[in-house]
C-alpha cells in the first residue's frame, strides 16, 4: 500500500467516507482511516438502525389499532431479539455497502488509530497509524480480523471526520447496564418495562417513541421549559400532545439530580419547580447530546484551533492551519448525517478549486421520527421575530387533509414563515405523518430563494399529503381554501 495521497480522511462516517468518493471522483489518490467500521455511527448506531426499530414500532403500532381500519388482527406479539436483529441486519447490509463503493472508487482503506504528527507550512501532512485500540464493537465485513495500516502516511490534504460520541454528566455515566447510551438502548438483551428518558432532544425522543410504542412505561426528563428544544415552539407542543396520547409523561423545566442503582433498575431524583420527586423505573436512557471526537488526533499539538472539543472551520472546512480541514460533527453543529456527508462533498470541492457555495446552515433540514414525525428548516418563529423581521405565518392542520384523513393520520400541522416586505421563505415546520420525507420540498424552495409567490403557483398533486405545505403557504396570506 502506498504511504502518499493526495487526501487522506480520517474517519469512515457518512461526512469521511462521502469526502472519499467525491475526491476519488475528482482525481485525488484518496484514502480513508478508519478505527472501527465503515458507515460511522449514523450507519451502524444512530440514524439507520433507529429507524428500522421504529418500522417495527410503527407496524406493532398499526396491528395493535387494526379495527380503525376496518381490520380483524389477533393481539400482536413482538420478540425484541427479533426487532433489534433485523436492525442490526439493516446496518450490517450498508456497512458491507459502503465497502463495495469505496473499492469502487479505488479509496484505500487504512485500519486503525491515526494521529496527526507534523503539518508543516507548504509541506505534506503526515499522519502516524497504530493498531486498533480494541476490535469493532460488533465486527462486520469488510473490517479485517487482523489489523491492517500500521505506519505512518503523508498527504497534501487531511480531513478529520470523526464524528461525535455521547455526552456524559458527571455522577450519571452509563454503565451499559442499567444506565445506557443509545448503544445499550439500541440493542436491549429483554424489553425492559419502565424506562426514564433524560434529554428530550431528537435522540430521547425518537427511543422514548419506540418503547413506548412497543409497550414500556416512559417518562422524559427535560431541563428546558420546551421539548424538542431546537424546534419551533408551536410545532413541539402539537408533538408533546401527541406523545402524551401515546402515553409518555413529561417533566419539563426538570432536572436529573441523582441516579442510585439497586438490583432491579434506577431510582431517579429529579428536581423540577423546587420540588423532588423520585422516579423509579428499569433502565434510565442518557440522550444529552454529542460532543466532537477530537481527542487523541494531536490536533492543538500542530496549532489546529479546538474549543470546547469542535474543531474551528471557514465555510470550506479549512481549519487555521493549511492542509487540515474537519467535516461533520467533529466541526459543530447541527451534528447531523446529511450535514456531514454536504460538508465532504463542499470541501473536497474546495480542495479542487471548483467555485463551492460555502454551508448554509440555516437550510439543512432536521428530522425527529418519533409518532408523530417533526421536521423543520430555517428560522423558528421566536428567531424571526428576534432578528427584527417582518413575518407573515402561515398554518394548516393535518385535519382539512383528505389523505391525511385516509391514513388515519388527520393530527398535525405544517406552519410556514415569510418575510412580509420580501415574500422569502424563512422557516417551514412541520409535524405530522411523513413530513420528514416533505420537508425537502421547503428545503429545496429555500435554496432556490423561492418567494410566496412562486410556492402559491406552485401546483401540488391531489390527494397528496404534499397539499398540507401549499395551504400553509396559502394561509400565510390570506388565501387558505381547505380550513
Amino acid at each position: 500500500m502506498a504511504d502518499t495521497y493526495d487526501i487522506l480522511i480520517i474517519g469512515g462516517g457518512p461526512g469521511g467516507y462521502v469526502a472519499a468518493i467525491r475526491a476519488a471522483q475528482l482525481g485525488f489518490k484518496t484514502a480513508v482511516v478508519e478505527r472501527e467500521h465503515l458507515g460511522g455511527i449514523c450507519l451502524n448506531w444512530g440514524c439507520i438502525p433507529t429507524k428500522a426499530l421504529l418500522r417495527s414500532a410503527e407496524i406493532y403500532h398499526y396491528a395493535e389499532h387494526g379495527q380503525n381500519y376496518g381490520l380483524k388482527i389477533a393481539k400482536p406479539e413482538f420478540d425484541i431479539a427479533d426487532v433489534v436483529k433485523r436492525s442490526r441486519g439493516v446496518s450490517a447490509q450498508l456497512n458491507g455497502g459502503v465497502g463495495m463503493l469505496l473499492k469502487k472508487n479505488k479509496v484505500d482503506v487504512i485500519w486503525g488509530e491515526a494521529r496527526i504528527e507534523k503539518a508543516p507550512k507548504g509541506g505534506p501532512v503526515e499522519v502516524s497509524v497504530g493498531k486498533m485500540k480494541k476490535p469493532p464493537v460488533e465486527p462486520q465485513n469488510p473490517v479485517p480480523k487482523t489489523v491492517l495500516g500500521e505506519g505512518r502516511y503523508t498527504a497534501k490534504h487531511v480531513i478529520v471526520a470523526t464524528g461525535a460520541r455521547p455526552r456524559v454528566l458527571p455522577g450519571i455515566e452509563p454503565d451499559g447496564d442499567r444506565i445506557w447510551t443509545y448503544f445499550e438502548a439500541m440493542k436491549p438483551k429483554s424489553m425492559p418495562k419502565s424506562l426514564v428518558v433524560m434529554g428530550s432532544g431528537a435522540i430521547g425522543i425518537e427511543f422514548a417513541s419506540f418503547y413506548r410504542t412497543m409497550g414500556a412505561e416512559v417518562t422524559v426528563v427535560e431541563l428546558l421549559p420546551q421539548i424538542l428544544p431546537v424546534e419551533d415552539a408551536e410545532v413541539a407542543g402539537v408533538a408533546r400532545k401527541q406523545l402524551e396520547k401515546l402515553g409518555i409523561r413529561f417533566m419539563t423545566e426538570a432536572k436529573v439530580a441523582k441516579v442510585t442503582k439497586n438490583s432491579d433498575g434506577v431510582s431517579v431524583d429529579v428536581e423540577a419547580k423546587g420540588k423532588t420527586e423520585t422516579l423509579k423505573a428499569e433502565r434510565l436512557i442518557s440522550a444529552v447530546g454529542v460532543q466532537g471526537n477530537s481527542e487523541g488526533l494531536n490536533l492543538e499539538g500542530v496549532g489546529v484551533a479546538v474549543e470546547r472539543g469542535i474543531v474551528k472551520t471557514d465555510g470550506l472546512g479549512r481549519t487555521n492551519i493549511p492542509g487540515i480541514y474537519a467535516i461533520g460533527d467533529v466541526a459543530g453543529p447541527p451534528m447531523l448525517a446529511h450535514k456531514a456527508e454536504h460538508e465532504g462533498v463542499i470541501c473536497v470541492e474546495g480542495i479542487k478549486g471548483l467555485h463551492v457555495h460555502p454551508m448554509k446552515k440555516e437550510q439543512i433540514p432536521g428530522c425527529t421520527y418519533c409518532q408523530p414525525q417533526v421536521a423543520s428548516v430555517g428560522l423558528t418563529e421566536a428567531k424571526a421575530k428576534e432578528g427584527g423581521r417582518e413575518i407573515k405565518v402561515g398554518r394548516f392542520r393535518f385535519v382539512g387533509n383528505g389523505k391525511a384523513i385516509a391514513l388515519g393520520e388527520p393530527e398535525g400541522l405544517v406552519k410556514t414563515i415569510f418575510d412580509a416586505k420580501t415574500g422569502e421563505l424563512l422557516g417551514a415546520h412541520m409535524v405530522g405523518a411523513e413530513v420528514t420525507e416533505l420537508i425537502q420540498g421547503f428545503v429545496v424552495a429555500m435554496g432556490l430563494e423561492t418567494t410566496e409567490e412562486d410556492l402559491m403557483h406552485t401546483v401540488f398533486p391531489h390527494p397528496t399529503l404534499s397539499e398540507t405545505m401549499h395551504e400553509s403557504v396559502l394561509d400565510a396570506y390570506g388565501r387558505v381554501i381547505h380550513m
